[in-house]
Formats: C-alpha cells, structure tokens, sequence
C-alpha cells in the first residue's frame, strides 16, 4: 500500500469534499497525511489521516477576497508554509500527493521533492476565460487600484522562485494549479462546456460521505414540507438577513430550517414558530427530507443539493458563487436572486414557484441521477489510485462531447 500526502486550503468549503475520498483511501489500506489547521484537525483524523498541522494559525484566508488580495495571500502563504510542510514530507516520503487547486504550495512541494501529483477542484474546472485569477485586462486594472497587494504579491511570488522549484506552477493564476491527472467534485452534467476539457480532466461528481451524527438536532420532528435555508459560512449573513429569509418561507413550509453560521440565533428575535434556527444543523439529513434550499451557491451545497434531487433558490455574494447560480438556472434546477433584490415578498414569490412548478423538481431529479453516476468518492479513490499504478495521463486533443467518456 501508498502513502498519500494531502495539501490544502484550510477552508470548510475545500476541505470537506476530500474527507470522504481520505476516508475510501484509507479503508482500502492506504496510509494518508493531511496537512491543515487546528479547526479541522479533529474531522480529519476522524476520516483516518495522520493530521500535521500548519504552523501557527494556518494560512490568512478568511472572509470574501478579491482576486488580488486573494493572489498575494496564497504567494505569501506559499512561502511561509513550504519550509514546514517539505520538513514534514521530507519525513513521510509520500508516494503522491493531492493538493486543492487552490494550493500552490502543494505543487511546490511535489515538485520539490519529485513525487507525483494530483490536483482537486472543489469548485467547477475552469474553462477559458473563467479563472478568477486568469491573467486578464480586468485583473491588471484591479492590481493598480490595490498597489500595496500587487508589490506583496510580487514579492512573495519573486521569494517563491528563488527559494524552490516553481517550474509548472502559474505565474498568475493560483487558484488553478493544475496537474497531470485533475479530478473535479461534480458531474459532466453540471460543468459548463465539459466536452472542451482535456482527459486530464475527470469530473467524478460530489464527494458526499457520511458525517458524524448530531443527536441534538430533532431530525424526526421536521414537518414537510421541509424548507432549508443556509448562507454559509465565509460569507457572514447579519441577523436583518436571515430574519427576512425566515419570515418570508415559514408560510409555505411545516418546518424551515435556518442555518444562522456565524450569528447567534438568539440575535435574530422571535421567529415564526415553524422555524427552527440553529448555528450549525445537519446539512445532507436535513436535503434529505427538503423540499427546498435557499443556499449562499457554495459549490459544496449545491452539489449536496442536486445529489439529494432538491432544487435550490441561489443568493450569490461572491467567489464562484454567480456562476454557480447562473449554472443552476441554465440548467432549470432552481433560480437566482441577488442579495440586493432579496426581499421578503422577492424570497417567498420565488419559493413557492420552486415549490409549485413540478418542473424544477424533474430538473433537480435527472441532476440527481448524473451527479450519483459520476462516481463521487469512490470514483475520486479509483483514480488516485490509477495515478499511484501509472505514469501521468496524456493530454489528448480536446475533442466533441459525445465523443468523450459519459463519466
């Protein structure tokens, strides 16, 4: 058996779709390293990796960046965290590593210490023109509006080349470190303009494993219909906003569902008495048994949201949510609203035509089906695997879409 060393942004929204794959690595056998932060460090070794921690608090990624911001802080991570991590790697002697796309730290260090690797998204592929990081005239534009960011990131990336083999890493593009063998947590479905990804690329589909129980939380006493809501929680939603959302849904459901995150439920008042607000709730259960989810357009929630068949009403605040949203309209899944335009009777309108219009149920269903073919984790260990057994997939020429592989 191998050892498979994983690097990653210490994000929830990055983390949790690799867990179920660690989980299928390691039951077949596989010894697995995970480096992260201390906030993770419990549910990671619950899914059997061997937890080394980054050193201090962890990589200064927190709150909704911009591209820039976002750029100098994943170049000064880099090289904060490299002398640490290739300590420690020097020590495991992986025989691959898997690193988050957004984690050029982790294709440093196989490039440093001559290992294979293979590199996740957490969000869709980006296709051209479609990286947040791509270098682009607009991006340009942002960089010398933010001067004091673009010097921090050209000197944090100048740092990088000189103290480690950058060869292969972009030179602008971070959140789109790709390698060899790529694998993308949703389906062919839901990826826009899958037929122009190379074979490098395979989609494997949400990661979904199980999650620890929470017997706290009263599952049984839910009444359909169940309607859930949840913002997050990068994005901080304030106590007016959550209020709105559930006001606006208790008259159409039995019980709605309120993930409040970040904020205290006790700072949201008196709700409706069909509301139940807690901090944290049991995500997949809980899309087990909705019939609706008002969601932020995380990729993981939406991903968990189609694998349950359960269409969504999109209010996207950033990152790679708008797209996500636009994806899920395009696809006739659910709709989308902006933050700005979220009021009350907006919400409500919106739900009911989610909860009356059979259509966006039959949409979220045959989403369902290709989200659960794709192959999911265990899809995700297979092809770990092939990587471990032989050298890098070719990159074959682009090719139509129904010419290439269903999953």
């Amino acid at each position: 058996m191998s050892t498979i060393a994983f690097l990653n942004v210490p994000l929830r929204g990055h983390i949790n779709p690799t867990l179920p794959v660690v989980a299928e690595l390691v039951r077949r056998g596989h010894t697995v390293t995970y480096h992260t932060t201390a906030a993770f460090a419990e549910e990671t070794a619950a899914a059997g990796a061997v937890v080394h921690l980054y050193p201090g608090d962890g990589p200064p990624l927190a709150g909704p960046p911009t591209p820039v911001t976002l750029l100098e802080q994943l170049a000064r991570t880099a090289v904060e965290l490299l002398p640490s991590v290739l300590r420690d790697l020097r020590h495991i002697r992986p025989d691959l590593i898997v690193h988050g796309a957004a984690c050029p730290w982790g294709h440093v260090a196989a490039s440093e210490l001559d290992v294979p690797a293979v590199s996740v998204f957490t969000t869709m592929a980006f296709g051209p023109g479609a990286s947040p990081t791509r270098p682009s005239a607009e991006l340009l534009a942002k960089a010398l509006a933010r001067p004091r960011s673009l010097l921090g990131y050209a000197r944090a990336r100048a740092l990088l080349a000189r103290r480690h083999r950058t060869r292969g890493l972009p030179l602008v593009d971070l959140v789109n470190v790709r390698q060899p063998l790529n694998l993308v947590f949703t389906s062919r479905a839901f990826q826009p303009g899958a037929g122009s990804f190379a074979r490098t690329y395979r989609f494997v589909g949400p990661s979904v494993g199980a999650r620890p129980h929470d017997p706290a939380f009263p599952l049984d006493g839910l009444r359909a219909p169940v309607l859930y809501a949840s913002l997050g929680t990068v994005f901080d939603a304030g106590p007016r906003a959550l209020r709105g959302f559930a006001t606006a849904l208790a008259p159409l459901g039995g019980t709605v569902v309120l993930a409040t995150g970040r904020t205290d439920p006790a700072a949201l008042g008196a709700l409706p008495d069909n509301v139940l607000a807690r901090r944290f709730v049991p995500q997949p259960d809980i899309l087990g048994q909705a019939a609706l989810f008002v969601t932020h357009g995380g990729m993981n929630s939406v991903n968990e949201a189609l694998y349950a068949g359960v269409p969504v009403l999109v209010v996207p605040q950033g990152a790679d949510q708008p797209q996500v949203a636009r994806r899920v309209v395009e696809l006739g899944a659910g709709l989308s609203v902006r933050p700005g335009d979220a009021t009350d009777a907006t919400v409500r309108a919106l739900a009911r035509r989610l909860l009356t219009e059979p259509r966006f149920r039959q949409r979220a269903a045959a989403l369902r089906t290709a989200q659960r073919q794709a192959g999911g984790h265990r899809r995700a260990a297979d092809e770990i695997e092939s990587r471990l057994r032989t050298p890098a997939p070719a990159d074959e020429p682009r090719t139509k879409p129904s010419q290439e592989r269903e999953h």
